[in-house]
């Protein structure tokens, strides 16, 4: 074999390791406990984590690579009883000035009262987007899988497979749109009652502690981005969510969930946009 050939395989050998698309792993293998110390759990092998919250700390992890778009999967299982004040999230995030920011986030409540799922889309350090909704079953009884769908084209928000949000790119309309900047996975349980709860009139029970989440089954069918900070092809082109919309049946998932379930939406509160709703507002009826 030749220098050249040699130096080549090297270097398919290298950007190999990188072309990795989908990851069920381990969490040992995908993530970082990044706070709370022991008060984040790894267990069964690496399937399991659990983050808990005390008066002293919340906990969090991260994933250790970083991602262009993809489709994200996490099965959680939230705070019981009473979690008023608590906050457990799954998001996307990068770094920085001017960053981007994917957010489920599930905000407790008081015992018998629902959890509050509030998502958010930022980009470019903005935010101000937000939709909140009620669930159609406890959260708290059993695990259910939250889904994140982001390619070039849209933001997909789905929880046990239904679509219920979609956050369109306009950027031809001048609204800025994640699309450059990786971002990694993070999720964490902390304390936020001075907001969380009922506008933070209900206050987190510290009688109740610890809180404790439980997460399972991440997957990461997405874009890896390596070292040079591009992103790598996937093994396979062709996978759905690099173009997956919402179809007919998700359109009417979507009317039903927002009917039924949403509890706030920016694209009806006048009153905070006083000098107009943003222009996406006016342009897809499922934002």
């Amino acid at each position: 074999m030749g220098h050249s050939s040699h130096n080549a395989c090297a270097v398919a050998l290298a950007i190999s390791c990188l072309i990795v698309a989908a990851s069920a792993g381990s969490f040992y293998d995908e993530m970082d406990i990044t706070f709370g110390g022991e008060r984040a759990k790894i267990s069964n092998g690496g399937q399991d984590l659990s983050l808990s919250l005390d008066q002293y700390s919340g906990s969090g992890f991260q994933s250790k690579h970083e991602y262009l778009f993809g489709r994200f999967d996490m099965q959680l299982k939230l705070v019981p009883g009473n979690s008023a004040g608590t906050v457990t999230t799954f998001y996307l995030s990068s770094q920085g000035v001017g960053h981007d920011e994917i957010d489920f986030e599930f905000l407790g409540n008081t015992t018998g009262s629902p959890y509050t799922i509030h998502t958010n889309v930022y980009s470019q350090g903005k935010g101000d987007k937000e939709q909140q909704f009620h669930l159609w079953f406890d959260p708290t009884a059993s695990f259910h899988t939250y889904t994140i769908v982001w390619n070039a084209q849209r933001i997909i928000f789905l929880i046990d497979n239904i679509p219920v949000r979609v956050f369109n790119n306009h950027e031809a309309a001048g609204v800025p749109f994640p699309k450059s900047q990786p971002m990694r996975v993070y999720a964490s349980l902390w304390n936020a009652d001075d907001w969380a709860t009922q506008g933070g009139r209900v206050k987190t029970d510290w009688k109740n502690a610890p809180f404790t989440a439980y997460y399972r089954k991440f997957n990461a069918n997405a874009d890896k981005v390596g070292p040079n900070s591009r992103s790598t092809s996937s093994v396979n082109d062709n996978q759905a969510w690099r173009t997956q919309g919402v179809d007919a049946a998700g359109r009417n998932r979507i009317r039903w969930v927002q009917n039924k379930h949403m509890i706030y939406n920016y694209c009806n509160d006048r009153k905070r946009f006083t000098n107009g709703l943003p222009a996406e507002c006016k342009r897809s009826r499922f934002l």
